[in-house]
């Protein structure tokens, strides 16, 4: 155990509960790597931005690592060949680090790295960070796995360790260096920043959680806004799991009505933890969701139909729809917007537009700083129609103005020409498009095909027999039921 050990980082920035860090405390040697991988960059998921948080966040940990004696070294190139040129400067056997439910070139990238360790001896130990579990044989019992795993103690960062000496660290590049252009702006990034804002959520602005969500007016401020930490890892699902659990407890314990409220309202927020893990399972289980149908029985449905005209037009935020294009042109300007208006913003890509799930997901992977595979693309396909499994949920983009932007506040930052001459006129007839998709859909569904598949995925990925928590009451929204478990990324 003594062995020269090696870090390797990937969405895990941060040093506290960091189970590779903790581990490799009595190796006689330590250094830690980073790699900006060509494979990231080349993504179409890739934007500026990701890069541009990433880069903020390996300042902050390069600062941690150094006080306990640990180089960073920072790398561009492509693995298993990074690991061999770093083998030449410093002779690691063990290789440690957490596992990760990524897009599809991490999972090509990882079998990679697994041939190259087994034919040149090198130990590569993986640890769990999330409630995501390897190799799961049944999803009977997922949730109080969940529970367990998150119910283990924090793990402390080490004080200090034994560092490798006299390696080339490498510099933190600039984005122009990376042949990338400018992000747009960012929210304050690493475990520091994270730190501070779990605590101001838990704290003061989690207070309405429940009923701040919902709309883009208040959500800003009264969603936790930790989803982009969970996704670099500068948090620990286990780190903001357990501090919630406390903070309720003690809020419970006042005696005081206002926060036993609070305490309802966090309650909501600790349940949609469990559905960010449960989402990112499924990508887990079944990684070729990511390019194909959940159900195979919906191959064929939009394919073949895709107008390329209306989705340049959704992406714009230029549909003739206000509260679309609003939602649209807030995400373009801020890579953040509330989990009701994404599934809106889908749902109308699907629906409306009649648009296969794949390249709008793309897109909103590049706006979202948050985008998390595993949730990402269980949730393109959930509110798109073809999971097979779950209620079809078509938003009316009319009722979710009138819901949550009452008096237009939201559209008028945002699509400031609406109701002149220069504002666009409704892309599609809305009463008709969706009166064809639920034909198309529900029709589909009662075919034997749809329904084979469906008992197919129920079995494998639903979540009926995992114990997990809701997270509201369903209700019925004209017609359509709405089932208030949704919320996969939580925010």
């Amino acid at each position: 155990m003594d062995a020269p050990a090696l870090l390797w980082f990937k969405r895990d920035l941060r040093v506290q509960d960091h189970a590779p860090l903790a581990a490799a405390l009595p190796a006689r040697a330590v250094a830690a790597l980073f790699v900006i991988e060509d494979e990231w960059l080349a993504s179409p998921e890739c934007d500026p931005q990701h890069v541009a948080f990433t880069l903020e966040c390996l300042a902050g940990l390069r600062t941690a690592l150094r006080a306990r004696g640990v180089p960073l070294l920072i790398r561009r190139g492509r693995f298993p060949e990074v690991l061999g040129e770093v083998q030449t400067e410093f002779p690691f056997r063990r290789l440690l680090s957490h596992e990760e439910t990524g897009s599809g070139w991490t999972y090509a990238r990882d079998l990679r790295v697994k041939r190259w360790c087994r034919e040149t001896g090198i130990a590569w130990e993986e640890f769990p960070q999330t409630g995501v579990i390897r190799r799961l044989d049944d999803r009977n019992g997922w949730a109080a796995r969940w529970e367990k795993r998150m119910r283990q103690p924090i793990i402390a960062a080490p004080r200090t360790l034994r560092g490798a000496n006299g390696l080339r660290e490498g510099e933190l590049p600039r984005l122009a260096g990376l042949g990338l252009g400018a992000s747009r702006p960012l929210p304050p990034a690493g475990e520091a920043a994270g730190a501070t804002m779990l605590a101001s959520f838990l704290d003061a602005r989690g207070q309405r959680y429940r009923s701040s969500i919902s709309s883009p007016l208040t959500a800003w401020d009264g969603c936790s806004r930790l989803s982009a930490h969970l996704a670099y890892g500068t948090l620990s699902m286990r780190q903001v799991h357990q501090a919630t659990r406390a903070r309720t407890a003690h809020l419970r314990g006042s005696g005081n009505e206002e926060d036993r409220r609070f305490a309802w309202h966090l309650d909501g927020f600790a349940a949609r933890l469990h559905w960010h893990c449960h989402f990112m399972q499924k990508l887990e289980d079944e990684p070729q969701i990511e390019f194909r149908n959940f159900s195979r029985a919906c191959d064929g449905l939009r394919e073949n139909d895709f107008d390329r005209e209306r989705f340049f037009a959704w992406c714009a935020g230029m549909t003739g729809f206000p509260m679309v294009d609003a939602c649209m042109r807030s995400l373009n300007a801020t890579g953040w917007i509330n989990f009701r208006m994404r599934a809106m913003l889908v749902s109308f890509a699907a629906y409306h537009l009649w648009l296969h799930w794949r390249e709008p997901g793309i897109h909103l992977a590049r706006q979202f700083l948050d985008f998390e595979p595993g949730i990402h693309w269980s949730q393109m396909q959930m509110q798109s129609g073809t999971t097979g499994i779950n209620t079809l949920r078509i938003y009316s983009p009319a009722k979710q103005a009138s819901d949550h932007d009452p008096t237009g506040a939201f559209v008028r930052q945002w699509v400031p020409e609406h109701g002149t001459a220069a504002y666009p006129r409704p892309i599609v007839d809305e009463r008709v498009a969706v009166k064809l998709a639920k034909e198309r859909l529900y029709g589909l569904r009662k075919t034997e095909p749809a329904r084979s598949e469906a008992a197919r995925i129920q079995q494998k990925h639903g979540s009926r027999k995992s114990g997990l928590p809701q997270t509201g009451k369903p209700r019925r929204t004209r017609g359509v039921m709405e089932d208030a478990r949704q919320g996969g990324l939580f925010d």
